[in-house]
Parts: structure tokens; sequence; C-alpha cells
């Protein structure tokens, strides 16, 4: 019960870093946004880490997959909030939500998992639902929307990533990423940089605190409950994103988007569920 609290806290409280970074958006590029996540994600990462768990600081036993997992979610965080700089938050995380659908083919392609045909057909749903989100023929298909759904391609190879990193700390992980990707996006930020406010540098450290908090409760949940087992509560991410679109920003979903999400998590909560199921009989 305590791994299931601290995991839904964690997916209740991203929906809020996600309304700063839209808000944030519309005054400075988004490429800044993302430089102040990772800059200030790095920071905090390292600074609890180095005080109170520094016996997790060591060299990664398998540098490869951090540096490629790493690389994963930077490109998801850019994919994501390019897509809510320009479409409602709501309708880029249901696109989003296709990553459990892209973990299951990736896991047969990387992994070599067997899937049968019940959770081949649930990926098949998952793909339907995104293209009712989207309605290619009957809408102009949007950039952000396709962004959207790259970003949940991409945190796709971020999970494969984690999960073959069984080896090193959760904490290491997390400071691993937060550096990678602190690093990577400083080399990109000068081209778009414009002097913040101070009001913005509030937001931005607000945005990598909430951030970094909601990934510790993560990290410390995924130590009480095997992960397959906490996946479909990430779905509660869809309460607080709703609430913020629709009060902050005044975007609420169409028919729809909801029922493009309802195909969309039906088909990632049977997938995480068959795959609980399958653990438990090995």
């Amino acid at each position: 019960m305590k791994a299931i609290l601290l995991n839904i806290s964690a997916f209740l409280l991203l929906p809020f870093m996600d309304g700063i970074a839209k808000h944030l958006a519309t005054e400075i590029h988004f490429i800044q946004v993302v430089w102040g996540r990772y800059f200030f994600m790095a920071f905090i990462s390292l600074f609890v880490t180095y005080f109170f768990f520094n016996k997790h600081l060591i060299i990664p036993k398998n540098l490869y997959t951090q540096v490629s997992r790493s690389l994963s979610l930077f490109l998801s965080t850019i994919l994501f909030f390019f897509s809510i700089s320009i479409i409602s938050l709501t309708e880029a995380l249901t696109l989003h939500f296709i990553s459990p659908v892209i973990v299951t083919i990736l896991s047969v392609l990387i992994l070599r998992e067997s899937v049968g045909m019940r959770r081949w057909i649930a990926v098949f749903l998952g793909f339907i639902g995104a293209l009712i989100v989207i309605r290619p023929g009957f809408t102009e298909i949007n950039i952000a929307s396709l962004a959207a759904l790259g970003s949940g391609a991409t945190y796709a190879f971020y999970i494969i990533g984690t999960r073959r990193l069984s080896m090193d700390s959760p904490l290491l992980t997390l400071v691993f990423t937060g550096i990678s990707g602190a690093i990577l996006i400083s080399l990109v930020v000068p081209f778009y940089w414009t002097w913040l406010s101070p009001a913005q540098w509030f937001l931005l450290i607000s945005l990598a605190s909430i951030g970094s908090l909601a990934h510790l409760l993560m990290i410390i949940s995924f130590k009480h409950a095997e992960a397959s087992k906490l996946a479909p509560f990430a779905y509660f991410e869809i309460i607080t994103n709703v609430l913020i679109g629709y009060f902050y920003f005044q975007d609420f979903p169409n028919k729809w988007i909801w029922i493009g999400l309802s195909f969309i998590v039906l088909s990632g909560m049977y997938i995480s569920l068959r795959e609980s199921a399958k653990k438990k009989k090995l």
C-alpha cells in the first residue's frame, strides 16, 4: 500500500511540472525550459545524493546503457515540452501514453520477450486510440501531436533501458540522467537564450524541484513493489493534468481525446497487468 501511495503521489505531481513548463513556453523558448528542467534537476539530485546517499555516487556498471537511456529521456523531454507549448496538456499526455504499447513491441525486438495474442490485440487497440486522437484525414495533422507521439516512443526506449539497469542504484541513475541532460542541453541553449526575470528563474527552479521530487517518490515506491505492479497507477497523472489544463489554460479535452484516451489507457493497463501476471508465474 505504501508503494502505491508513493507512486500515485509522484504521478499526481508531474502535471504541475508540465503546467509550469507550458506557461513558461509562452514567454521563453521551450529549449530554455528544458534546460531549466535538467540543470536544476542535476543540481538538486546531486546535492541530495552527495549529502545523504553519497555511497551511490560511483561509476555506473553499465555505462553504455546509462548513456542510451539518458539520451532517450532527454529526447522524450524535448519532444514533450515542444508539444505542450502548442497543444493542450491532455492531448499531449494522451499521445505520450502510447509508450506502454511501444515498450511491448520493443520487448520483443530488443529484449527477446515472448508476447501473446491478447497483448498484441492490446497493442493494436493502443494504436487505434492514438489515431482517434490525431484523426488523420479528418483534421490537419499537427507537428506538435506527432512530437507528443515521438515523446512516448522515445520514453519507451527509456523504460527498456531502465529495465536493463538492475545493477545500478536508482539514485545513481537519477543523478546520471540529470547531469547527462544538463550537459547536452547546455550545448544548445545559448542559441535560444533570452534573459530571464526573477519570476521566470523561480518557476524554472520550481519546475525542476517538482520533477525531482516526483522521481524520488517513484524511486522509493519501486523499492517496495515491482515496476510492473505499479505501472497502471501512472494513469493517475490524467487527473491533475486535466484539472490544470482546464483551470489554468482553459483547455478541456474534446470527445475524441476522451475516446482515444480510453483506448490507450485500457490498452496500457492490460499490458501492464499481463506483464505482472506473467512475472508471478516465473
